[in-house]
């Protein structure tokens, strides 16, 4: 059995919205993430994930996104707790927001970054450098099409 967890890349003004989970967090405390979170028992639902990254990142961080997410990748991890994740990466486009550490007790700071910076912060966890490498070549390729 999976926990299902999603996480949002959000791109503004050349720079990806990355936040310092709160150091109380069981898993990954102090380190630098993506916006997300586990998705909730719903019953029968549609867009469940896509519903799931919208409202974490409005309880976080206090930012809309707009309507359409677009699906970067998918991994498994065993979190600290020994419970197997499933966790999904979405490009997301800002759409109004502050960026607050709305939710302390899981967001420490938030900050908007360049790639580069998250690549060289000592914080980064590799899986996260991978989803914002992913997330910038995705974002990339969208704008060569649109081109």
């Amino acid at each position: 059995m999976f926990i299902v967890n999603v996480e949002g890349a959000i791109f503004r003004n050349e720079k990806w919205l990355i936040i310092e989970r709160s150091k109380k967090e069981e898993h990954a405390g102090g380190l630098l993430s993506l916006v997300g979170g586990k998705a909730e028992q719903k019953g029968n639902s549609s867009d469940i994930l896509e519903r799931t990254v919208k409202r974490e990142i409005y309880e976080e961080v206090d930012v809309k996104v707009k309507e359409h997410l677009q699906y970067i990748h998918s991994t498994s991890f065993v979190a600290d707790s020994g419970e197997n994740v499933v966790d999904i990466v979405f490009l997301c486009e800002y759409e109004s927001g502050k960026a607050i550490a709305k939710s302390p007790e899981e967001v420490e700071a938030v900050n908007w970054m360049t790639a580069q910076q998250v690549y060289e912060h000592p914080k980064a966890p590799d899986y996260l450098k991978e989803s914002i490498k992913r997330a910038v070549n995705m974002k990339n390729l969208n704008e060569r099409l649109i081109e």
